[in-house]
């Protein structure tokens, strides 16, 4: 019977430290989800830099459907704001990331327009050479960014 309660604590142990990992797996995935819709909307931001040096202030300018129709099973809109690409995450999303914003900011070359737009997610820094346009609005708790958007 001691046995039996050993390794039930046992268990129980294994299994509380496996849920956080798990869970975190999860978000994570959730956030790789947006990739489709981030494309979309970063294609027409980069033309417009590439071709006029300056970005869209919203979808409109930017030829995309409003925020609100930009939507996936984890994703409730996504918005373009000053050049921006703000993702919110909602429908499906786990409560961790629900009502959280992740934003991807392109990062340019001001006097050489023809040098490609990067694009640069959360809080990660700019490449060294290029500057960074629109706001970071990035609400993500830190441990659930992806590597590179920290």
């Amino acid at each position: 019977m001691i046995e039996m309660m050993v390794v039930l604590a046992v268990l129980a142990i294994l299994a509380m430290t496996a849920l956080p990992s798990y869970y975190t797996r999860v978000v994570r995935q959730q956030i790789e989800g947006m990739g489709p819709l981030v494309a979309v909307a970063e294609a027409p931001v980069a033309a417009a830099w590439r071709m006029t040096q300056a970005l869209p202030a919203d979808n409109a300018a930017a030829g995309l459907p409003s925020a609100d129709k930009m939507v996936n099973n984890y994703v409730s809109n996504v918005a373009v704001v000053n050049g921006a690409v703000n993702v919110t995450f909602g429908n499906r999303a786990v409560g961790a990331l629900a009502g959280k914003v992740l934003t991807l900011r392109p990062a340019v070359v001001s006097d050489a327009p023809q040098v490609p737009v990067t694009w640069v997610c959360g809080n990660a820094q700019a490449p060294k050479n290029m500057t960074l346009m629109g706001a970071n609005q990035t609400t993500v708790p830190i441990p659930y960014l992806p590597l590179e958007c920290k």
